[in-house]
Formats: C-alpha cells, sequence, structure tokens
C-alpha cells in the first residue's frame, strides 16, 4: 500500500485510496498530463485530498463545514502541498455555485450521497463536473454491511428494519440517513452517462474483527489490509461490505 498511513485507521480508506490511485495514474497517462485536476466534493479534513496532492495533483475540496476546510488547510500545509490544495464552502447539488462544469479530470464524491436528499441528482453533478474521458470514485454506506453488523451485535429487530426500510435505516437512532447496495449505486453512475468500471467491497472483513486483535496480535493488520484487498473486487462479498465503491468512467 503506498502514499497511506499504515495504523489501523488505514483499514476505511486503504482499498479506495489503492483503487482511486491506480485510477488517477491511468487518467494520467490517458490525457498526457503529470498533474490532474481533481475534485473531492464533501472532502472534509483531506483524508484522500492530501495524498493526491502529494502525488502532484491540483485538489479542491468542497465541504459545508468551515470547520472541516479550516483543517484542511493546515494539513495540507504540514505535509507540504498548500499550494496544491483548495478548499471551498459549498455542497453538491450546489456544486456550481463554486466550481465550474466540465472543469476536472476526476472527481470524488465520498461519503456524501448517503446525506443529500437527492442522491441522483448528486451524482449528476458530479459527472458534470468531468471534462471529457474523466473518472468518478463514489464511496457511499452498504446496506449488507449494517445488517450483519447489527445481526452480529444482537439486534435482530434493528437488522431486520435495515433490511426492509426504503432507506436502509436501522431504527430512528440510525446516524446515517441513507445506505446503498451495488446495484443501486452502479445504476446511479450508470444512469448518469458513465460507463462501471469498477465495483468494490470497502471493509468487509475491518468492522467485525475485533480491535484488540488487530492491535495486538504481530502481523495481523497486515494481513487484514491483504485480505480486504482481495475480495474487494469479488462480487460474492459486496452484498456485506460496510462502503461500497463504485469507478465511473466518463467516454468521448
Amino acid at each position: 500500500m503506498s502514499d497511506q498511513p499504515r495504523p489501523r485507521a488505514s483499514l476505511r480508506t486503504a482499498v479506495v485510496w489503492e483503487v482511486l490511485k491506480d485510477a488517477l495514474d491511468r487518467q494520467a497517462e490517458t490525457v498526457g498530463r503529470d498533474a490532474l485536476d481533481v475534485l473531492d466534493t464533501g472532502g472534509g479534513t483531506g483524508n484522500f485530498a492530501v495524498p493526491a496532492a502529494r502525488l502532484g495533483h491540483r485538489v479542491t475540496v468542497v465541504d459545508p463545514s468551515p470547520n472541516a476546510l479550516f483543517a484542511l488547510e493546515r494539513r495540507a500545509a504540514e505535509a507540504g502541498v498548500a499550494d496544491r490544495v483548495r478548499g471551498v464552502q459549498g455542497d453538491i447539488l450546489g456544486l456550481f455555485d463554486v466550481v465550474d462544469r466540465d472543469g476536472f479530470d476526476a472527481v470524488l464524491c465520498h461519503g456524501v450521497l448517503e446525506y443529500v436528499d437527492e442522491p441522483a441528482a448528486g451524482v449528476r453533478n458530479a459527472v458534470a463536473a468531468l471534462r471529457p474521458s474523466g473518472a468518478l470514485s463514489l464511496l457511499a454506506a452498504g446496506l449488507g454491511g449494517a445488517v450483519l453488523s447489527r445481526a452480529l451485535a444482537g439486534h435482530f429487530t434493528e437488522a431486520r428494519q435495515a433490511l426492509t426500510d426504503p432507506a436502509g435505516r436501522w431504527g430512528e437512532g440510525d446516524p446515517v440517513p441513507r445506505r446503498f447496495t451495488a446495484e443501486q449505486l452502479s445504476g446511479l453512475v450508470s444512469g448518469a452517462g458513465l460507463e462501471i468500471a469498477a465495483v468494490h467491497g470497502v471493509r468487509v472483513f475491518a468492522d467485525l474483527v475485533p480491535g484488540a486483535l488487530v492491535d495486538t496480535e504481530p502481523g495481523a493488520l497486515e494481513a487484514l489490509l491483504k485480505l480486504e484487498a482481495a475480495v474487494a473486487e469479488q462480487s460474492a462479498f459486496h452484498s456485506v461490505a460496510a462502503q461500497l465503491h463504485v469507478l465511473g468512467e466518463k467516454r468521448r
């Protein structure tokens, strides 16, 4: 795993980062430029924006939280990439109030669709921000992972509620407003005019393994990272992943 920290927190981002890094490398080769223009919608404090800037890309982060954007600015400065990271306050449904259409080689939409009233409109905006041959990286909460985690915790009624609820919520106390299946996310991406390049299950096992085991057992973190990478593209595991990642590509 390159350009990504190795603590236990990396279990949440490692698979997506490797897929994203490869996609950015291919995109740079396609357009014939080493430095891409990348838009990170809902990018927060820069978990993906700062590593992308370290690769030499110019990254614009659009996020509704001024506190997150302040933290992003500080993080980019500490990483020595402040000149390649720009933070703008806004959201995906009002995206073109703050950025231009057709202005980016790649768009990241990670952890956003769960919280917007119109996910399809959000995806359409993300796609409209892409240049010809651009790529979209879409990450959202998975329905199956929530059902599995509630069941394993002994909350069987909540697990069934999540399974049958139109938004995939397990109850009034659920902090996530909406979850998706792989088919639903792929449908949103293809419906917005992109070709599906890949679908990945993210955090298939990571949220289910006891933290003490990963933190104390020699080699456990590395082994779990490799296992997550090995199952990410296997469709049999998409239905139990905590998150789902779809990579879409815009054709000329």
